[in-house]
């Protein structure tokens, strides 16, 4: 009786084996393979390799001692991305990630590939993630852990090739940019055995000179062996104790390498670099021109108002002008003396008149006496009230004169006129202490003839 369960292999009596088949052999031994293993990766070099119309790939990976058959369907090596679009072929060395499997019909124990790159740039990658990883996990690309580069950068490191092409296009858009921008190169290889070490000591020199406001780390594009050293550990660690903000811009816009994670600023190309820390001096140009136009706008609207206040004030202060209220009270008397005569005036002339009636209305021998007396009366009368607006005139004159000498003495003008002068400040007010003014304040100083606009620049308190 046949079966195909492996259950014990040890001898037994005839009737009770249990015998298997080949084909159920090879079964368990595939699966027993795929499942003790998984995926694992391996690195050597293919021969026999075969593409047959069915589009899968067959071929046999080895090294120096020992060889293997593999298989990569279909579906996984369209995923294959080999350098300028090359297939795998005889005598590349690649690396493969691929299950531990068993090719039933024949018994030939092989590997699935799932997984297919280069030898060498697998090698590099691997040891690339692994110290990504312990980077990562040491803390060195927190972000908490950047600094901020520096809002104006006044003077810049950069870390390259003094011949490279990344060099070029940094100062080419610096001189776009900024030409006042200042850039001190600190040159170093940026490929090969001997490129880690010098940048260490190209940043180890910016470091201890202190003579730049931010570093930027730089090459142009390149395979990843050709960046690898950008890949060094102890450089990486060098960055992150750096005191000096740093930039890295190493190779194209996919590359990406341990400077520029441990970085604190990370830039696509080194022509971005140059954008990211330049400042754009046209844009700078124009916003001068916006401040300066704002800057005169308020200077007009602010010489307006002072001529508004001054205007104001100057009405306010004109009623209360010592001289002008003289002016007004001494024609106010003139008016007074005016409407005084003409009442004296319309007086005498209305009782003459009636002195006239009763003239013509008496007798005249009878009156005649009676109208020398009244003539008399009227004369005395007349020189009476002449005399006494004579007198009311004097006393009111005096009166004026005296208020006019006081008032003079007082008055702002007498004082002007004596070689003062009045200092208001912005507000109109009258300065009287040199400790109520602050540098940059705006006075008008009033003398007898004109005034001065003149700005505080100093305080002698």
């Amino acid at each position: 009786m046949f079966s195909d369960d492996w259950d014990d292999l040890t001898p037994a009596p005839r009737e009770d084996r249990k015998v298997l088949t080949v084909s159920g052999l090879n079964r368990q031994v595939r699966q027993l393979l795929e499942r003790q293993w998984g995926s694992l990766w391996l690195v050597g070099e293919i021969s026999n390799f075969s593409a047959p119309g069915s589009g899968h790939w067959y071929f046999t990976l080895k090294d120096e001692q020992a060889q293997i058959r593999a298989a990569m369907f279909r579906g996984n090596n369209m995923r294959v991305r080999l350098p300028n679009g090359q297939r795998p072929g005889n005598g590349m060395q690649v690396m493969v990630r691929a299950k531990i499997s068993l090719y039933e019909p024949r018994g030939d124990y092989q590997l699935i590939v799932e997984h297919l790159e280069p030898a060498g740039e697998g090698l590099l990658q691997q040891q690339f993630e692994a110290l990504k990883r312990q980077l990562t996990h040491e803390g060195l690309f927190a972000p908490e852990r950047k600094k901020r580069l520096p809002e104006r950068i006044r003077t810049l490191g950069v870390i390259t090739s003094p011949t490279g092409a990344a060099i070029r296009d940094v100062l080419t858009v610096l001189r776009r940019r900024d030409p006042s921008l200042h850039v001190i190169i600190y040159p170093s290889q940026v490929q090969g055995a001997d490129a880690a070490q010098q940048l260490r000591q190209a940043l180890a020199t910016a470091i201890r000179r202190n003579e730049v406001d931010t570093i930027l780390l730089t090459r142009g594009g390149g395979s990843l062996e050709d960046m690898w050293c950008f890949n060094d550990e102890n450089l990486a660690r060098d960055i992150a104790n750096c005191p000096i903000p740093t930039v890295s811009a190493v190779g194209h816009e996919i590359d990406f390498t341990i400077a520029d994670f441990v970085a604190d600023v990370r830039a696509p190309t080194p022509s971005a670099a140059a954008e990211l820390v330049s400042q754009d001096q046209s844009e700078s140009r124009r916003h001068l021109m916006l401040i300066t136009a704002r800057l005169a706008r308020s200077a007009q609207q602010y010489l307006r108002q002072t001529q508004l206040r001054w205007q104001h004030a100057q009405q306010r202060l004109q009623p209360l002008s010592p001289q002008q209220r003289l002016q007004t009270q001494a024609q106010l008397l003139d008016e007074l003396v005016r409407r005084a005569e003409r009442a004296i005036q319309r007086s005498v002339a209305a009782q003459r008149q009636r002195v006239e009636q009763q003239q013509r209305s008496l007798d005249k021998g009878h009156l005649a006496k009676r109208v020398q007396e009244l003539k008399l009366q009227q004369e005395r009368l007349l020189q009476q009230g002449k005399r006494a607006i004579v007198n009311q005139l004097n006393q009111s004159n005096s009166r004026f004169r005296a208020s006019q000498q006081a008032l003079s003495l007082v008055s702002p003008l007498n004082t002007l006129s004596r070689g003062y002068t009045i200092t208001f400040n912005q507000d109109g007010q009258i300065v009287r202490q040199a400790t109520a003014l602050q540098p940059g304040d705006t006075l008008r100083t009033r003398f007898a003839e004109g005034e001065v606009i003149s700005t505080v620049k100093k305080i002698n308190g």
